[in-house]
């Protein structure tokens, strides 16, 4: 499934790489009518058609009422329409299909993002971490949990931990090209420029479409410390959830 960006407001510079990333789940019986619904709801989406949206990702519930993606997709579509107009309504349902989704799918990455987002967005900072936290708890083996639960901590100021939950990431999935880059942006600002190359470099041999990361590899090879690097997120204002469809 593709996550599609199509807003600004919270989006992590520092992660941008996962803005259209592929997620490889398995989510049975996904039947091929909710995926085309799902599908269609995020070109809606993408225009700023948001009623148009919402019926296609209903429509993709009618078809299989356990389909996670479309409980994240409604949640998102609400969540951004809160965004822009500041209606409750909006706000609880974002939550309330958010919910759903994870309830389906307990290991849906971009559902723990944007609900832990939406947390932040309330001032819910410590429920949004516990929520994290939870994530890990079911499934200590998965690096995803640890890998937003580094971007959270890095947002609030604390880059200690941010980085040793990277590190944990990168032990339970050593090819993690996002884990890698963050670490080395960490790892830049600490004035560890060598490790950071490394890292940086290491990140670009699994997934080269990084040029932020290509910038800041080439920033370092030419002696170029005091350039700036990576922006990292700041206090949990640039992430945003955006719908996914499913491309099985």
């Amino acid at each position: 499934m593709h996550r599609l960006e199509s807003v600004q407001l919270l989006r992590g510079r520092a992660f941008q790489t996962l803005v259209w990333s592929l997620l490889a789940s398995a989510l049975g019986g996904c039947s091929w009518s909710a995926q085309n619904a799902n599908t269609t709801g995020v070109q809606m989406f993408q225009q700023g058609q948001y009623q148009a949206a919402d019926t296609q990702f209903r429509n993709a519930l009618a078809a299989d009422p356990n389909n996670a993606d479309a409980y994240y997709n409604l949640g998102a579509n609400y969540h951004r329409q809160w965004k822009t107009s500041g209606r409750p309504d909006d706000l609880h349902q974002a939550e309330s299909n958010y919910q759903q989704c994870l309830a389906r799918n307990p290991q849906h990455t971009d559902c723990y993002r944007g609900m832990s987002v939406l947390l932040i967005e309330q001032g819910r900072a410590v429920d949004a971490f516990a929520l994290m936290d939870r994530w890990y708890q079911l499934n200590p083996s998965n690096p995803q949990p640890q890998i937003e639960l580094a971007r959270m901590y890095e947002e609030f100021g604390e880059p200690e931990n941010a980085q040793k939950r990277l590190v944990d990431a990168l032990a339970l999935d050593p090819t993690n090209s996002r884990a890698m880059a963050a670490l080395g942006r960490i790892r830049e600002q600490s004035g560890d420029t060598a490790q950071a190359l490394a890292n940086y470099q290491r990140s670009l041999s699994v997934n080269p479409n990084q040029p932020q990361v290509t910038a800041r590899v080439a920033a370092l090879q030419s002696g170029a410390i005091s350039a700036p690097g990576m922006p990292a997120p700041a206090n949990g204002q640039r992430w945003v959830a955006t719908p996914n469809t499913v491309t099985r």
